[in-house]
């Protein structure tokens, strides 16, 4: 992870998942659960900002080679596309009934919420995408995007849907054996694998993550018939963004790369130990967007909480740019920046320590607005003045 306490966070999450999860008088978390749904609150999403309604469907892809957490395995992954669509169809759920059994008593432990477990309707949620909606005609630029080290794909559906409704086929990887849990088809749960932050360990997670973002974009054109193969971006959140610049550095098909908040390095508890996006730069255009954590940020001016940025800066050879998010904290860049303010039971000092103090729809706007600009630049070739002089609140440019 990119920063210590969220490293800490998803290590005692990925914990719990891989054990059991928790019985309470011989009764399943699936049955908890459904029991405490007639209580349980919904939540709203953020609304799609683009002229786009929305579709989405999941895919269950194999690939050819060896599974690295299971050599006797091939590699399979879940992934989410999210295009423009026709507005038909029923609303997607945030979460699945099985994905939400097995996550929400994590989610909601002390160790992340610290809410009663069956406080959040997340099944009852919806997404403002649709669920395998028509897709508009025409062909669309793709992004390929990828969370967080034990992080569910799950958690950036805002982002997704948004994006997808300027006009962009979005791509959401689960990474099999290492996201905290992973729903096949069937509802079969994978959970968690990873015990540990040794560098052997993180250096197994960043090639296992780049091999599977490089499969990914090969079958898109099976996937999508409305994704652009040729006009491909790339980003993530946390470990995902490190993901992103690796990627890049491996696969030329990538056009341009977002890391949101992640320290591109793959050190754990051992030395530094940073990527080839950090030694080598590419010669494609590259964005870093960092928030905070305390007094300290993460940019490649402040090394307070990682090397990476400031010795991946000088050798980018393509376009480059460094936004900050001042009072924006890590996990504020996913659905929790919208989700915890809506959680009434979540304690001022927990939000504050999750998404930060910047106002959440600030922070939203911001994001989205940033993101899309960015592949609008690259990928549609249109202009902006964002990366000129900062236009919203909290948006900072790093020089």
């Amino acid at each position: 992870m990119a920063l210590d306490h969220a490293r800490h966070k998803l290590s005692a999450l990925s914990q719990r998942a891989t054990g059991r999860l928790p019985l309470e008088g011989g009764r399943s978390t699936m049955q908890l659960l459904l029991a405490a749904v007639l209580a349980a609150s919904t939540l709203v999403t953020p609304q799609v900002t683009g002229p786009f309604p929305v579709g989405t469907f999941n895919a269950h892809l194999t690939d050819t080679r060896a599974d690295p957490w299971h050599p006797d395995q091939r590699r399979e992954l879940m992934v989410t596309v999210t295009y423009p669509a026709r507005a038909k169809g029923e609303e997607a759920p945030f979460l699945t009934p099985a994905f939400a059994a097995a996550t929400d008593p994590i989610i909601s432990s002390p160790a992340f919420l610290d809410i009663p477990a069956g406080t959040v309707d997340w099944t009852g949620t919806r997404r403002q995408a649709r669920t395998n909606a028509p897709a508009l005609p025409g062909r669309f630029p793709t992004v390929l995007f990828s969370p967080g080290l034990q992080s569910p794909r799950e958690f950036h559906a805002g982002a997704a849907d948004d994006l997808a409704s300027r006009g962009y086929v979005v791509v959401t990887v689960s990474h099999t054996y290492e996201s905290l849990v992973v729903e096949f088809p069937g509802g079969r749960l994978v959970p968690s694998e990873v015990q540990d932050a040794r560098p052997e360990t993180m250096k197994k997670a960043i090639d296992a993550r780049v091999a599977d973002m490089r499969f990914v974009l090969g079958q898109l054109p099976r996937l999508h018939k409305g994704a652009d193969v040729t006009r491909v971006g790339i980003a993530g959140h946390s470990y995902g963004g490190y993901t992103a610049g690796e990627t890049m550095v491996h696969d030329r098909r990538f056009d341009a790369g977002i890391n949101i908040d992640g320290a591109m390095e793959h050190s754990g508890e051992g030395p530094y130990a940073p990527g080839e996006i950090v030694t080598k730069g590419v010669d494609r255009p590259f964005l870093l967007f960092g928030g905070d954590l305390g007094e300290r940020e993460l940019s490649h001016v402040d090394t307070s909480l990682t090397r990476s940025w400031a010795d991946f800066w000088p050798n980018q050879r393509g376009w480059k740019r460094d936004v900050h998010l001042d009072d924006g904290a890590h996990l504020g860049f996913s659905d929790l920046q919208w989700a915890v303010p809506q959680i009434d039971e979540v304690t001022p000092e927990r939000r504050v320590e999750l998404i930060g103090t910047i106002t959440p729809r600030s922070s939203v706007k911001a994001q989205h607005d940033y993101v899309a600009a960015f592949f609008d630049l690259h990928l549609k070739h249109r202009g902006t003045t964002l990366f000129d002089r900062a236009r919203h609140p909290g948006i900072r440019l790093v020089p």
